[in-house]
């Protein structure tokens, strides 16, 4: 994606350029090339960057051009990309969506919940506009995963991973508890029903997308394969070690970067207007670099057969909806909701740990609430009287950077009903699957080129992916 700095006069020809780049490269059925371009807005260090995707060829994209963050005609106000963003579709009949990322540097003014960062009030108007124009989310990427954290989430013992939480993106400013809320994805999405019961629409009904932001214009999220963030951290024996941002007493070294992540859509067709259909509907998926296929579904009558039948898509969309959906009407003969989810293994990858169902649901005093669910794991395993499954284990190797898959299962999957669902509460369901312990790229570094790797940086890694998610609404 072409970033549209402020104070880019000349960017004009750059865009003409960057449009005739991925037209040529777009091969309809083959391989599938966005027009696309970053809006940096940046508030006070705060991250507010979106990247706009276009479903539309040169032909149209080259009528406007992009909108910056330049005065006097651009803004830092995301408020007025999006006016920009109807302003386009209006004046070309194409269709653009934006994506935004890395809110844990955003210092807590990505997700608000009361006022934007410049204090104005939300109102009817922000929620439904941004519900519009923002589908997705990017909840894990090379500057930390985003999904959960431990703070928000002190039961899941998976919420702690590859967290980025010391400031704003130029560490101007640093990072305090109360700005949390306002920066990962499953409290944004608890955030959202609250605003739903409140201003009639959810801003945050989004669906999640992993990606890497690197600068190299290489596909490197493997752990196996990881080429930094720009050309100044591409692998070399000091990688690990070295400070690769410093901003008064605040150091990020090498080690910190997070080798992540993909952006997993179910289209009909690899072309630019059925992967942008799926985004713009949410059946999309995030994963940490890791290849791992997920399938989720929710409705009110899966059954084991629809789950084995090796074909469990087709019962998928016939008796609910996919990812990214909203579930129907409840029948009057069903008690509670019923999902369906099959998660196949990366095939050079590491086997599947478990399968977990992540709900966030709003109490009648208009409190939420989250609960993560083990429904599927590899291995013999039985929950503990807390309720907890035991680690899967770990065959790592760190010293040859190696593993083996004699744990963990290759595929899992399983029909769950919710056993504390409440009709009355507004809720949300996201499928997270977790890999058994593999290599980290750091341990990758270590075994190549013998890089000494700091005492606290992590040798091992849990991938995962995770599902955009299905909502319940309650009637009237």
């Amino acid at each position: 994606m072409l970033a549209v700095e402020s104070g880019s006069k000349p960017f004009r020809s750059v865009w003409q350029r960057q449009i005739a780049a991925a037209e040529e490269a777009n091969d309809p059925g083959a391989f599938t090339a966005f027009i696309g371009y970053e809006w940096t807005s940046l508030i006070q260090g705060g991250n507010m960057h979106r990247v706009v995707i276009y479903r539309d060829g040169g032909g149209k994209a080259s009528m406007v051009d992009p909108f910056t963050t330049e005065p006097p005609a651009g803004s830092i106000n995301p408020r007025d990309l999006w006016t920009w963003m109807a302003n386009y579709e209006d004046l070309t009949r194409g269709d653009v969506l934006a994506l935004a990322h890395n809110g844990n540097l955003s210092n807590g003014i990505m997700f608000p919940e009361d006022a934007q960062y410049d204090g104005t009030a939300l109102d009817e108007d922000y929620v439904r506009t941004r519900a519009l124009w923002e589908p997705m989310y990017e909840a894990t990427q090379i500057k930390g995963d985003g999904e959960a954290h431990p703070f928000l989430s002190p039961n899941d013992e998976f919420a702690d991973y590859e967290t980025w939480d010391k400031g704003n993106l130029n560490m101007s400013e640093l990072k305090t508890d109360d700005m949390l809320a306002g920066e990962y994805a499953r409290e944004a999405l608890k955030t959202g029903l609250k605003l739903e019961a409140r201003l009639g629409t959810n801003p945050y009904k989004f669906g999640m997308v992993g990606s890497t932001d690197s600068h190299t214009s290489l596909a490197t999220a493997q752990e196996d394969n990881f080429f930094g963030k720009h050309s100044g951290t591409e692998p070399s024996p000091g990688r690990p070690g070295h400070v690769v941002g410093q901003f008064g007493d605040v150091v990020i070294l090498g080690w910190e970067q997070a080798a992540s992540g993909l952006a997993a859509v179910w289209a009909a067709e690899n072309t630019r207007e059925a992967i942008f259909d799926a985004m713009e509907r949410k059946e999309v998926y995030a994963t940490t670099g890791s290849r791992i296929g997920v399938r989720f579904f929710g409705g009110w009558g899966y059954t084991d057969e629809d789950l084995t039948s090796r074909s469990p898509a087709f019962a998928g969309y016939g008796k609910g909806v996919p990812m990214g959906g909203d579930l129907p009407a409840a029948p009057e003969s069903a008690a509670a909701p019923t999902f369906m989810v099959f998660a196949l293994k990366d095939p050079i990858g590491g086997n599947l740990d478990r399968i977990q169902i992540v709900k966030g649901w709003m109490t009648a005093d208009g409190a939420t609430e989250e609960k993560v669910y083990d429904v599927a794991w590899g291995g013999d395993r039985v929950p503990g009287e807390d309720g907890k499954l035991p680690p899967v284990g770990s065959t790592v190797d760190v010293a040859r950077a190696s593993w083996t898959n004699t744990i963990g299962a290759a595929e899992l999957g399983t029909v769950w009903t919710d056993p504390d669902f409440d009709p009355a509460e507004r809720a949300f369901y996201y499928a997270r699957v977790i890999e058994i312990p593999t290599p980290r790229w750091t341990a990758y570094d270590a075994f190549r080129m013998g890089s000494e790797v700091p005492e606290e940086s992590p040798m091992e890694t849990q991938e995962r992916a995770y599902t955009s998610p299905i909502w319940y609404t309650p009637k009237g």
